[in-house]
């Protein structure tokens, strides 16, 4: 009797935690509504497209050479709840700067220091999910869903207020509002206790020695940059081509709701496949995709291709945060997360922004697609060859 009950207590803990990140991650992504409007509330401040690119990237450059930093300290720590809190804290503070700002000068500087802070939490959140799904037997994708399903939700509210009644001057309205919930939630997670050995500068080098994941990498790089170009640029390139304030939001969230299947479904049969050549096959797939924004004028058309978010980021996505987990030690999940975050968010966000800015203002917005079909096309390639070669590697070590 005793038992049945600690087993009861034990388990309403676990769900509890669940909850708690559910609604975290729907949250967590939720306060992601500055992403796509940010570029068009900057054009209605008069800055050019290299302009809002420059400043959409530079705060993730600079977290980059940070973001190890805030992985390595709440693995060494133990802790990734109160490192969350206070770049959550200090998030809302630059935000503050960022919409009062009146040169550019400041604007660029207080965006910078509200995606230093912001980016790094996205991460350390996705850490603390992997352990605790993992330990109750969940997937990271069914939980990882509400992310999506938060952008969706705020995305469709927000497209709808700010197009009919606010405008889109009241962004931060919406923005600050986003933030009530989740920092109520935060009090309820628990951290994760740590398994395996205890965190220290030695325990890193495993990860510098590791060429097959610094490979890995590189290749994220590689098709995370016409990515995070779309990320920063699209908006404007809906707008120009006759998208309306609301059609840029829900264009969003239509993205946003396409990727909650994959999410849902592809953790369960993921370790069924290899996973270069699922990334691989997405990269083709992003190619067509680019193409098509490319080569139509359409606003409602670009609106449509954005549900090929389901067979593009979302597949990526979760493919690539296994990979990671795969190929690092346990004690080094939240480090490896960082580090991931750092190429995708980081080096490929300065690259894709200022890359898609200069595109767009001296080729037109359909000359960044081109460029990001022939990227993502160069990327398939690189998969599909890195894993020919270790299947070559697995086969002649069979042989021995």
């Amino acid at each position: 009797m005793l038992q049945k009950q600690a087993d009861l207590v034990i388990r309403r803990k676990s769900d509890s935690q669940l909850t708690a990140l559910r609604g975290l991650q729907f949250w967590l992504y939720a306060t992601n509504v500055l992403s796509p409007f940010l570029p068009v509330y900057f054009q209605t401040k008069g800055y050019s497209s290299g302009q809002i690119g420059f400043m959409m990237m530079l705060g993730p450059l600079l977290a980059v050479f940070f973001q190890p930093v805030w992985g390595y300290l709440s693995d060494r720590l133990g802790t990734v709840k109160k490192i969350i809190f206070l770049l959550w804290t200090l998030s809302i503070l630059s935000s503050i700067g960022l919409f009062t700002a009146n040169s550019y000068e400041l604007t660029l500087a207080f965006v910078t220091l509200f995606y230093f802070f912001w980016l790094p939490s996205i991460p350390l959140m996705d850490s603390i999910t992997i352990k605790a799904t993992e330990r109750r037997g969940q997937s990271f994708g069914s939980v990882r869903l509400f992310g999506s399903l938060g952008f969706t939700v705020v995305l469709i509210i927000g497209g709808i207020l700010l197009g009919q009644w606010l405008g889109i001057h009241s962004l931060s309205l919406i923005f600050w509002a986003t933030w009530i919930v989740p920092l109520l939630l935060l009090f309820k997670l628990r951290d994760e206790p740590a398994s395996g050995e205890r965190m220290s500068l030695q325990s890193l080098m495993p990860i510098l020695k590791n060429k097959s994941f610094l490979w890995f990498l590189l290749l994220v790089f590689i098709i995370s940059v016409p990515h995070r170009m779309h990320d920063v640029m699209f908006s404007l390139y809906l707008s120009k081509a006759g998208g309306s304030d609301a059609m840029v939001g829900w264009s969003w969230a239509l993205a946003a709701l396409a990727e909650l299947p994959a999410f849902a479904l592809l953790s369960k049969y993921l370790h069924r496949m290899r996973e270069f050549n699922v990334i691989g096959l997405v990269c083709l797939l992003y190619v067509l995709r680019w193409l098509a924004y490319a080569y139509t004028t359409d606003p409602w058309v670009m609106f449509a291709l954005q549900a090929g978010a389901a067979v593009t980021f979302a597949v990526f996505w979760i493919t690539v945060v296994h990979c990671t987990v795969s190929m690092l030690p346990r004690q080094l999940t939240s480090t490896g997360q960082s580090l991931l975050a750092m190429v995708f968010l980081g080096f490929a966000g300065i690259s894709g922004g200022s890359i898609g800015g200069w595109l767009e203002d001296h080729y037109g917005g359909s000359s960044m697609y081109v460029f990001a079909a022939i990227v993502s096309l160069v990327a398939s390639l690189a998969f599909f060859g890195s894993e020919f070669v270790a299947r070559r590697r697995r086969e002649a070590q069979l042989l021995r």
